[in-house]
């Protein structure tokens, strides 16, 4: 069975940067609703669109169609007391960006502490970065019916994770964030 829309595509992958360094290889794959349910990067369903189980490809995408550019209007700088202790560089907050109440919340992730001061960041920590996706395909087969009517992927069995012991072949399922 070749990927197409409506099926469920199993993926390990590695991410790197522009420049060969990795990022982040998956332990467990990626597993994701192939056909247009945002539930992976649209390049990477764009370039494995009709192919079938072990194939590979390199796959480099640009900042746009990734984590976007990095926006420094999204780095503020906040009184400390203005946040929770303890406070450590990577927590996240989420928050809206300043001044524009219709925009959705984003998360904010704290960069820096020094005295009273915190630096928190809303960009996605990969905005700005050219990517470059290895992936491999290692199982493909037709969504049920209630996955197609959710969107997205119910596991294994083709139902809901309760609990970690639901599925005991590989633990939960991965997806390459998209916001």
């Amino acid at each position: 069975m070749n990927i197409g829309k409506n099926s469920v595509v199993t993926v390990h992958y590695k991410l790197s940067d522009a420049q060969g360094n990795l990022i982040e290889e998956s332990r467990e794959p990626m597993v994701y609703l192939h056909g247009g349910y945002e539930n992976t990067l649209p390049k990477i369903e764009e370039a494995l669109d009709g192919k079938p189980v072990g194939f590979e490809t390199i796959l480099q995408v640009e900042p746009d169609d990734a984590f976007g550019e990095y926006d420094a209007n999204l780095v503020k700088v906040e009184p400390r007391n203005r946040l929770p202790t303890p406070l450590e560089v990577g927590m996240q907050f989420e928050g809206m960006p300043e001044g524009d109440e219709d925009e959705q919340a984003l998360i904010f992730t704290v960069t820096d502490i020094a005295d009273d001061k915190v630096v928190l960041d809303g960009n996605h920590p990969l905005a700005g970065i050219a990517l470059r996706f290895a992936l491999n395909v290692a199982e493909v087969r037709e969504a049920t019916e209630e996955e197609i009517a959710h969107g997205h992927v119910h596991g294994a069995h083709g139902h809901h994770h309760e609990s970690p012991d639901d599925d005991e072949e590989g633990g939960e399922f991965r997806s390459i964030p998209i916001h």
